[in-house]
């Protein structure tokens, strides 16, 4: 018999918690919530919308758990306050963690993590409360990721690499081994990491320029 859940959000992430969850999990989507100001329909993926001030009536916690389906905005800092908020409601957060992942950590994954598919989670790594790893990353043996933090694709976190609270890693980025990223550090797409990185830190890598001459122009092509 599967487990009831409850999902926070109606955007995309939310949709994406649903299909994950209904297709690849031990639970049950049986509705989802959100604050009571952004209700603009009753129903999301078929299921019904309750405003987050009456879920517990609907969906006490001793029968359902729950799961925050938000993405980083605002540095993780809205995904952490309603995970604070559920747990101060007395849920239980799932987490999903794909049966396509490769995860060799011996389970020390915290509540409400999402984990993608094609995830590799080496030996001795140990991942935090509220983290997002999207597709196709590569965390390195004994690294640290801590709460409320995301990982965007394909992401090479090197061995005994440390990432602080409330962090984000876009895509393609590479950290090397054994070093520490402040709590609260944006680290861009195609960032090359060598070094520590303070708190609130921001790196962002050079985009690439259109060249001066049109496509038209290229010979091959």
């Amino acid at each position: 018999m599967k487990k009831k859940l409850v999902i926070f959000g109606s955007g995309d992430i939310a949709q994406l918690a649903h299909f994950y969850f209904t297709t690849d999990s031990e639970y049950e989507v049986v509705a989802f919530t959100i604050d009571a100001s952004y209700i603009k329909e009753l129903e999301f993926c078929s299921l019904p919308v309750v405003a987050f001030d009456e879920v517990v009536s609907n969906y006490p916690p001793e029968n359902y758990e729950f799961f925050v389906a938000l993405s980083y905005s605002k540095l993780n800092a809205i995904r952490k306050e309603k995970f604070i908020a559920a747990k101060a409601l007395g849920y239980k957060l799932a987490s999903y963690i794909s049966s396509r992942a490769t995860v060799l950590n011996d389970g020390q994954i915290g509540e409400n993590c999402f984990i993608f598919e094609d995830n590799t989670i080496q030996p001795f790594v140990r991942i935090g409360n509220n983290v997002t790893l999207w597709s196709g990353n590569h965390i390195g043996h004994h690294s640290v990721i801590k709460d409320h933090s995301f990982i965007a694709s394909h992401v090479v976190v090197s061995g005994g690499v440390e990432i602080g609270e409330q962090c984000f890693v876009g895509v393609n980025a590479t950290l090397r081994d054994h070093i520490n990223i402040g709590d609260r550090c944006v680290i861009g797409a195609g960032v090359l990491l060598l070094e520590d990185a303070g708190p609130e830190g921001v790196y962002i890598g050079t985009a690439t320029e259109r060249a001066k001459v049109p496509s038209t122009r290229l010979r091959g092509i």
